[in-house]
């Protein structure tokens, strides 16, 4: 009598586990976005271990925005913190900001972005506005209720583009509004003349 155990066990079935491990360790060696986000990590979460609000990084000596002649290496002091429950935009948004230089965190929900938000005081937010547990108005206006975050810009993203949810985000208190799909140039704009703004 065969028990489930020496099936499990098998030399065909380790054979077969061997094989699939293989195959995903090479699909992953090859896949050309996988090593991308790998190397630029776009996929940076809330647990940033030892990290408090005093170690923050300071806006005033950041970089305002992409211009001729700006430095990578400034650009790259400058934190954007992206909101969005949505793995695949969180991804490609990362991805798209680490690649001209930004650092990049991440939060998939409002609850997370608050609590980055206070930790790490980014120079600018990307906030989804349709998100579980704590929605990206509340969170926006949560944000603004903290001295230090007062004034950092909020950009909006959504697939709302009502001018009833428009002003509703900004008396909730986002500094800019984009609509999804998001016109990657028009945000690269955007973002530039709020960071401008915000030194």
């Amino acid at each position: 009598m065969i028990h489930e155990k020496d099936r499990i066990d098998s030399p065909t079935v380790r054979i077969a586990k061997t094989k699939a491990t293989r195959r995903t360790m090479s699909q992953e060696r090859f896949c050309p976005i996988i090593s991308f986000m790998e190397e630029k990590n776009p996929l940076a979460t809330t647990a940033l271990p030892g990290v408090e609000p005093s170690e923050a990084p300071d806006r005033a000596a950041d970089s305002v925005g992409i211009g001729p002649g700006t430095e990578l290496p400034t650009l790259e002091r400058t934190v954007i913190l992206v909101v969005d429950d949505a793995a695949d935009n969180v991804a490609v948004l990362s991805l798209d900001l680490q690649q001209i230089g930004y650092r990049v965190v991440t939060a998939t929900n409002g609850e997370e972005a608050v609590s980055v938000a206070a930790a790490i005081l980014p120079n600018l937010i990307l906030m989804d506005i349709g998100m579980p547990r704590l929605d990206g108005l509340g969170a926006t206006r949560r944000i603004r209720e903290l001295d230090p975050l007062r004034e950092v810009p909020i950009i909006a993203l959504t697939a709302f583009d009502t001018e009833g949810f428009k002003r509703a985000a900004y008396d909730a208190g986002v500094s800019g509004y984009l609509t999804k799909p998001i016109d990657f140039a028009r945000m690269h704009q955007l973002i530039g003349r709020l960071l401008a703004g915000s030194f």
